[in-house]
């Protein structure tokens, strides 16, 4: 986070903690950042805010997703500060702040390019009108997203910057006290993105928005989480016997076969069947057979004499000199760090250390 309020200057950042912190432990992690004196989280969902709020978490919640007029009272109810872009939530939350007798903030979001929810630029001054004119509701802040600021080649987020510059003058006398746009590549790569407040995601965890930032700064992001659990069982097989459902692999030599107790319901895709590797003593050992939704196979004959039940398998993190990592995972699957750790099942224990 050090980091980050470096980059941003003495902007207020709004930590997204969204999707269990992004695999990371939502309740974890938001209390942590609360303790280093951040007051504003954000969430995708109203329901994700009164988990955390029903926890004990005292922050402010910003509700990113659009919603439905039915969570409306949930928002009046708990104090929530929901982004909002269609009349119908409006109406509905002028109506619970009514019913709660409280005032509700909202954010207004506009659509700059992103190409998903949020108002188009030209509908700006009509719709902070419709809010003027509703009791109980207030227009607190103005946002927008991007949805290229990770990419190498910057034009198009440099004209989502200068759109949003556009709108921020055309809103003026409307009482908006903060226009925020960058995520954590914006960040890094875009610091006229920075406006009054940012909102890192992927970042605060120590992980890269992607492979193609500019900033050599992000070089220095170090991840924050460890998945590790323990050899459950272990199993000499001769060669030529196969494994797990569908006997995909067979062993070419007599092996020695580890169990872990994690498997797809865990979060391990089972398209990394054949493809991963986990860390034991130090050594990379391969994941071997189809993964299953509870348990998956490693292949620890390299160790046959130095293993034992319970010792430690670390799916991602560090493990003496080796380190496997998110991105690394994520390669082999053609996919995103972000859906790796997101990925990671709430049935899967969070445990916080290190903090201070």
């Amino acid at each position: 986070m050090k980091l980050l309020q470096q980059l941003a200057g003495n902007r207020p950042l709004w930590p997204a903690i969204k999707a269990n912190a992004y695999g990371h432990g939502a309740e974890v992690i938001g209390s942590h950042l609360i303790s280093l004196g951040y007051k504003t989280l954000c969430v995708a969902h109203s329901f994700e805010a009164a988990e955390l709020a029903d926890a004990g978490l005292k922050a402010t919640f910003i509700v990113l997703s659009a919603m439905l007029p039915e969570h409306s009272e949930c928002i009046a109810e708990y104090g929530f500060e929901p982004a909002v872009c269609t009349v119908e939530m409006i109406e509905s939350l002028s109506r619970a702040a009514s019913k709660f007798r409280k005032q509700i903030a909202v954010h207004l979001k506009v659509d700059t390019g992103m190409g998903r929810v949020g108002i188009r630029p030209d509908e700006v001054t009509e719709f902070l009108r419709r809010c003027r004119d509703l009791p109980g509701i207030f227009v607190k802040g103005i946002m927008s997203h991007f949805p290229r600021a990770d990419e190498a080649d910057k034009s198009f987020s440099l004209r989502q910057i200068e759109i949003f510059r556009q709108i921020r003058k055309i809103s003026q006398g409307y009482g908006i006290s903060i226009y925020h746009l960058a995520n954590s590549a914006g960040i890094f790569d875009l610091p006229d993105a920075a406006f009054d407040a940012a909102r890192p995601g992927i970042s605060i965890y120590g992980l890269k928005p992607s492979l193609s930032m500019q900033n050599p700064l992000v070089n220095e992001l170090k991840p924050v989480l460890t998945w590790k659990t323990r050899i459950t069982f272990l199993k000499e097989v001769p060669a030529g016997t196969g494994l797990s459902y569908g006997h995909t692999f067979h062993t070419d030599k007599p092996s020695l076969i580890a169990s872990i107790p994690l498997g797809y319901g865990d979060g391990i895709s089972r398209l990394l069947s054949g493809k991963m590797e986990v860390l034991i003593h130090g050594l990379r050992c391969p994941q071997v057979g189809r993964i299953c939704m509870d348990q998956s196979l490693i292949d620890v004959t390299a160790l046959r004499g130095n293993v034992g039940l319970g010792d430690e398998a670390v799916i991602i993190g560090r493990q003496g000199d080796e380190e496997i990592t998110a991105d690394e995972i994520a390669e082999k699957i053609g996919t995103i760090n972000y859906e790796i750790v997101t990925g990671i099942s709430r049935r899967i224990p969070r445990i916080a250390t290190g903090f201070p």
